[in-house]
């Protein structure tokens, strides 16, 4: 007895799946027939999403390519004696720097003639604003 309700359940699952299936395709052609529902909805969207596609470019892209552009032209200009503040947060003056190496070795202390080697893409700044902030003295 269990065995004809399975088959009786699956029997009404196929014409359920049959009765979908003959209704989309009905609406399918009706879409068609009455003016193109579904490609006058593409057409009408096109136009804003496009606008919106080139705002976006517009205002978040191109901006953020120019900014990449200028610090590369900063960093190809590295020279000897500059100022430079690194992704990590150390500041330090340029005191090698081969015109087509990755490497930059900058002095982070003046007092023991510290240096470090870096590559050019860890520097975030080149050029210091305001020398006496980052040498002030803890006590002072």
């Amino acid at each position: 007895m269990a065995a004809g309700r399975s088959g009786a359940g699956s029997c009404s699952l196929g014409s359920i799946i049959a009765v979908g299936l003959k209704s989309s395709l009905l609406l399918a052609q009706g879409g068609g027939a009455a003016g193109g529902g579904v490609d006058s909805f593409f057409t009408s969207m096109a136009i804003p999403l496009g606008i919106t596609l080139l705002l976006m470019y517009l205002l978040l892209m191109r901006p953020e390519q120019k900014k990449r552009k200028e610090m590369e032209k900063q960093l190809s200009a590295i020279k000897k004696n500059d100022h430079v503040l690194t992704i990590g947060g150390l500041y330090g003056v340029v005191v090698n720097a081969a015109p087509g190496s990755r490497t930059v070795t900058i002095r982070v202390d003046d007092s023991t003639g510290t240096k470090i080697k870096i590559l050019r893409s860890a520097i975030s700044q080149v050029g210091a604003a305001d020398d006496g902030d980052l040498e002030t003295k803890p006590g002072e």
